[in-house]
This record gives C-alpha cells, structure tokens and sequence, in this order.
C-alpha cells in the first residue's frame, strides 16, 4: 500500500509562493496554490511592485534545485559592477568582486511567469487564481476562501503555507492561534519607478551590464537593464521631498539639479507623464517569531521577514526559505511537527539578522557607494554580527548606538 501524500495549501503566489510550490510537488506534496489576483500570465498590465531583481548566488541555488537556473538566467543580465552618476554628469564603475562575478538583473513578471508555469506543469500541483484567503483554523488545518464570484470555498489540508507578502493574511491569522511577535518599521522613503526607453535605433542608451546608481545622500535613484533595450529606474525618496514636487516646473527644476544626465535618457516628456501621474509607494521591514504554529502553519518570504531593498536580498531571501525548508523535511522526514518548529528556530535568526542588515544598508547606501569587495567583506561581517546578536537578545539600536559611541570616539581625520 502507497504511502499518504501529505496534501498542502500554498497562500500566495508570487515568486516565493511560486517556487515553493515546485519544491513541494517535487517532494511528492499534493500542493493547492491560492492566489488573489487574476493569473500573471494572462493580464495585460500588473498592479503592484514591479522594481527590477537583482538574482544573486543564494537566489540562483534555490532555481537550480527546481531546474529552474538556466531558464531564468536566459532571461536575465549580467551586471559585473555599478556605474556610479555623480551629480557633475560623470561616470565611474566599481567591480562587485573579480572581473568574472556579477550578479543578474531580472524581470519579477517574467521570474513570476516561468515560475507559475513550472509548478504547473507537475500533476501534483493546482493553481486557483482570483481566490482571496478569507480565514484558516490551524486545529484542523482548513483555509477558507471567496473567489471572484463571491463563492467561498474551503479545503482540509495537512499544512498551510503563507507566502501572501507583507501583508499577509496567513500570519494575520496566525497571530490568532498562537504567541506570535511582531514587528512593523515604515521608513521615510517611498519610491517611484520611471523608465529610459530604448534609443530610436533599438539600442540600449547607457552602459548595459552595470547596475546605475545616482546617489545624492538623503535619495537615489538606480537603473536596471532590461531585454527590451529599455532600464527600469526606481527614485527612492523621502515622501517630504515627493510630496513637495506639485508641478511639471517643479518636477524638472529638481532633476536638473539633481540627475540633469538622466533627463536626456528619459525623454523630458516621458518623464513627466510618468512622474506626475505615478504615486510613491511605502517600503516596510516586517519582523515576526515564530514563524509556525504547531504542525500545520507556516510562513515564508515576506510575509515572515520583509526587508527594506536596499540589500538586494529580499528575494534571495525568500529564496533561500524554500531550501531551508526543504532540508528540515529532508531531516525529519516530512514530519511537520518537527520540521515547522526546527525552521522556525533556524530560520528566525539568519533572517532578522538580514532584516537589519538590510535596513543598516538603507542608510549606508545613501551616503555612499562602497566597493563590491568591501560591501561583501562588510556584508559578512555585518551579518555574523547581527546573527550572534539575534541570538543573545541584543537589539540592533543598541548594537547601532555601540558603534556610533566607538565612531564618535575616534579623531575626526578623513570620515
């Protein structure tokens, strides 16, 4: 007699949702995806985030598990260095490592996209889109929801996963059922994405296999390459300074004080329409512990960790929480009892250890661009810090407010 498949739900499906899903069906799992939105595939425009990815090696590891890697890194491009813009016009790479290391530019729809039909393709797996969770009971291990049509359905499962984002309703209803901690930081700044189009001739207008950053202290903005010969740019900002631009006059008084090489790229027209009928979108960091309850809830990605992006590691990090997931149920043998709470307790600290790295590099990035080589030594170093940190109860104010009493206490010579 065959063994039971364990059969689970899968709230969300974005990217982590999606390639979670192609983890499960691949260990066997009868996996249900629920997703609020219409399919991606199909719809001629998507709401929500859309700031280019920045895939890195422990995001490329999870694709190569799935069989994924090389797909996508068809569909990416390579950037070896930053090309920084100084406010004089003038440009100047810096290497993230040796000549040959890079990380890759990716497009989230088309990621999305590949990883949506990749689950798909396993019989194991169902995709409901259109299907809005509507509440769960961890008892039994059923998830309600109402489709498109009004209609509610519910499904009896053996676990639940959310991996619905920042806001996500699987952990809203966690915080019901269980002691979960919480913790919600908006920073000031919001962002807005503009683009430079391709060239008359279908070229691409500035250097290709570079991530561009403009930085100007308290904002920046960065420019991402895209297949179609166009850059996806995302102007992170205060929303002081957004809500203050209220004309076309003074939208172009500001760039040219601020980014004058960067007009001519976007065209003075384009950029206007763009920027006048865009609104700035708020960036949050999200904390929790734990991230289970018992043997039948669980949640991953952003909606147990999201991270402000100015470590580029929001998505490799959701990423890396489908391996460690996959090697807890490797270890226990698919035994949810032991294997939820095994990388509740792993997992918590390496990702609020990333958290605060990311929110520490929030301010760095603003001030100054550091080289790839030192950005990674210090990168490592931050991290292991704040991990040692996490798991002592030291708080990442106070380790800040340590390091800028040793700073302070240093000559002022050269800062």
């Amino acid at each position: 007699m065959s063994e039971r498949k364990p059969r689970v739900v899968v709230v969300g499906g974005g990217l982590v949702g999606a390639l979670n899903t192609c983890f499960l069906a691949k260990r066997g799992f009868i996996v249900d995806l629920y997703e609020k939105r219409s399919d991606i595939r199909k719809a001629e425009h998507v709401k929500g985030r859309s700031i280019n990815l920045a895939l890195s090696t422990r995001g490329r590891t999870a694709l190569r598990m799935v069989g994924l890697e090389d797909t996508v890194l068809e569909n990416g491009i390579r950037m070896h260095a930053r090309m920084i813009h100084d406010p004089d016009g003038s440009r100047r790479p810096i290497l993230y490592g040796k000549e040959d290391q890079y990380i890759m530019s990716v497009d989230r729809r088309r990621l999305n996209e590949v990883l949506l039909t990749a689950a798909e393709k396993n019989p194991n797996v169902t995709c409901h889109f259109e299907h809005k969770l509507v509440s769960c009971d961890f008892k039994t291990g059923e998830a309600e929801f109402i489709n498109n049509e009004g209609k509610r359905i519910k499904k009896t499962v053996d676990l639940i996963v959310g991996n619905d984002g920042a806001f996500s309703g699987v952990r809203k209803e966690m915080m019901k059922a269980t002691l979960l901690d919480y913790q919600q930081q908006y920073i000031p700044h919001g962002y807005m994405e503009l683009t430079i189009p391709p060239s008359p001739k279908d070229e691409y207008l500035m250097e290709t296999n570079y991530l561009h950053i403009w930085p100007r202290n308290e904002f920046m903005m960065i420019a991402l390459p895209n297949l179609d010969k166009s850059f996806t740019c995302t102007l992170f900002m205060p929303f002081e300074i957004f809500n203050s631009i209220k004309t076309e006059e003074d939208l172009m008084n500001f760039f040219r004080d601020k980014f004058p090489d960067s007009i001519p790229l976007m065209g003075e027209e384009t950029l206007k329409q763009i920027f006048m009928s865009s609104k700035a979108l708020p960036m949050v960091s999200i904390k929790c512990s734990p991230y289970h309850v018992e043997d039948k809830g669980l949640i991953m990605g952003d909606a147990a960790h999201a991270m402000v992006p100015f470590y580029g590691q929001g998505m490799n990090a959701g990423f890396e929480d489908c391996i460690a997931l996959d090697e807890m149920l490797d270890l226990y043998k698919n035994d949810f009892s032991k294997a939820l709470p095994a990388y509740s307790e792993t997992r918590t600290v390496d990702a609020h250890a990333i958290c605060d790295l990311a929110m520490y590099n929030y301010v760095e990035i603003l001030t100054k661009v550091l080289s790839g080589g030192m950005m990674v030594l210090l990168g490592v170093c931050a991290l292991s810090g704040l991990r040692i940190c996490n798991q002592r109860g030291i708080t990442f104010q106070t380790l800040t407010d340590k390091a800028m009493e040793l700073w302070e206490s240093f000559p002022p010579v050269n800062r």
